[in-house]
């Protein structure tokens, strides 16, 4: 086995189940989370802390600043560098994250590059990036379904994206299909961790209340206070914009917080319709609330290890 993926929506368990998991398998994790990439954004984006890793190695966390650019291709050259360097040392790497659309590209070594080059168009549709909303309502016209994974200020995903459709006549969503139908670059195991939605919801008003008691106010004030500005990708992750918004006197604290747990909701409804339609046949689902702990999740990944042998 040359990679194990535990994938699935926000607040399912994935981080405890990896940590149990490469325990026992002599693993280490490489987060697939487009978030935790960034340094000083802890709170946030739950990154793991390192005393919580038990000694596990993780990679691809804090790799990045707030303002440097983070794309599929570079996580995807980080990734492999990442994988190449635990198998060398005899050990399994586990990928691990919600970020369905890096671990597709990774496990099937997706392209998406444009082909040709039509400046002129591209200058058209920079001059009316100011309008955020508009060029994801154009995107939305010609491939919705390239905004499920293509964030609504990602302008540069977005021009990329309807460069290809100009240029090809063919949405970006289905050239992506076409390259999942390529051969899996690793002999790859895919788990995909889910639970029942009202027990998902409670998960995530928990875990947004913890991120309330241990600071988050006071971190995304931290970031900020470091000249980061708030027209940044990261900076308008789920987590920091709604609380950038209280800070900077939009929103009271109490209504920043029911934003931050209602998009958490949308983001985890969007991760489960991911990697329902992207993870086909080769995705393995396991109920986190038939197996409620990270022992018996791990415990259940190795026994579908073995029986796959």
């Amino acid at each position: 086995m040359e990679l194990i993926v535990i994938a699935g929506p926000t607040a399912c368990g994935k981080t405890d189940t990896a940590i149990e998991l490469a325990q026992r398998i002599n693993g280490e994790v490489i987060s697939a989370d487009s978030m935790q990439v960034y340094k000083y954004m802890d709170i946030g984006t739950a990154k793991i802390s390192k005393d919580k890793m038990q000694g596990v190695r993780h990679h691809l966390i804090d790799v990045m600043y707030p303002d440097e650019e983070f794309s599929v291709a570079l996580f995807k050259d980080l990734a492999k560098a990442s994988i190449n360097d635990i198998r060398s040392r005899g050990k399994v790497p586990i990928l691990v994250g919600g970020t369905g659309f890096y671990i597709n590209a990774l496990v099937y070594d997706t392209d998406f590059d444009v082909k040709e080059d039509n400046q002129y168009y591209r200058e058209e549709l920079y001059e009316k990036s100011e309008d955020k909303k508009l060029l994801y309502e154009m995107l939305k016209e010609v491939d919705p379904e390239a905004t499920l994974y293509i964030h609504e200020n990602n302008v540069k995903k977005i021009i990329r994206a309807l460069e290809y459709f100009k240029e090809t006549g063919k949405r970006i969503s289905e050239h992506n299909k076409e390259q999942q139908m390529r051969k899996e670059a690793y002999d790859t195991c895919f788990f995909i961790l889910n639970r029942d939605r009202k027990k998902l919801h409670e998960g995530i008003e928990n875990r947004v209340d913890h991120m309330m008691k241990e600071g988050l106010v006071e971190e995304v004030r931290s970031i900020l206070s470091k000249g980061y500005k708030r027209d940044l990708i990261s900076m308008n992750g789920i987590g920091y914009k709604e609380i950038i918004g209280y800070l900077e006197g939009e929103v009271s604290l109490e209504e920043a917080v029911m934003l931050l747990k209602r998009n958490t909701r949308r983001f985890a409804k969007r991760q489960i319709t991911w990697f329902k339609n992207k993870s086909g046949d080769s995705g393995i689902w396991i109920d986190t609330d038939e197996h409620n702990t990270a022992k018996k999740i791990a415990d259940e990944i190795i026994r579908l290890l073995e029986i796959d042998k």
